[in-house]
């Protein structure tokens, strides 16, 4: 068990989360009368971590993160958020460990569980806020390519364009031109590039108002 994973851990039921060091350590240090036999169950070392046993979860922990990571990782096809959700999985196993039950099923059961549910809520939570992202650029970013488009079509001609697109910084001419002349999304356009949408948008504003200024377009 990692040092970055005791960190996030606390005594179960207990709201802050102090550094356990033992945990990390206890499956690698010398044996003694308080190490828990090879042939202990994940269930029964569950049921000893309920009851603060950091040494037992530290065992709990080698024995599920694979499995939890690897659930995460079905469902979220991305391995920085399945690394995210299997430690919150991880946390919410020590947290929770005194609702544990084995008549309801194993620990490992349980924690496939959790983590199926919280990668699915990851998801639906990734999904609502690039929506969200999409809305906001959808109502507040598009308007002014509908005011250089009149400007330019009304008053400049395509030399004169075509200067002021040169004036532009390669990664601006670059964005500007995608999503202007090509008729793409911001979201497009980030695709296309590599790009992620937030620098994209950073870059077709920039270079939107270099082009205005350059046209004698009054904002």
């Amino acid at each position: 068990m990692s040092e970055r994973a005791t960190r996030q851990l606390a005594a179960p039921g207990e709201p802050t989360c102090p550094t356990l060091t033992l945990m990390a350590t206890a499956s690698r240090g010398a044996p003694d009368e308080a190490d828990v036999a090879p042939t202990t169950s994940v269930d029964d070392l569950l049921e000893r971590a309920a009851g603060g046993d950091q040494q037992a979860f530290a065992q709990v922990y080698d024995a599920l993160s694979s499995g939890v990571f690897g659930t995460c990782l079905a469902v979220l096809r991305d391995r920085d958020h399945a690394a995210e959700v299997t430690q919150e999985v991880m946390l919410e196993l020590w947290r929770t460990a005194p609702r544990f039950d084995r008549l309801r099923g194993s620990a490992r059961t349980w924690a496939l569980t959790l983590a199926h549910r919280r990668a699915v809520d990851r998801v639906r939570s990734v999904q609502a806020e690039r929506a969200r992202d999409q809305r906001v650029m959808d109502t507040h970013l598009e308007r002014p390519f509908d005011v250089v488009a009149e400007e330019v079509e009304g008053t400049m001609d395509r030399a004169r364009v075509r200067q002021c697109l040169g004036g532009l910084t390669p990664t601006q001419h670059e964005a500007v031109v995608l999503a202007y002349y090509g008729g793409r999304t911001y979201r497009e356009v980030a695709d296309h590039l590599a790009t992620p949408v937030a620098t994209v948008k950073t870059r077709i504003r920039d270079g939107l108002i270099r082009l205005r200024d350059c046209l004698g377009v009054e904002r």
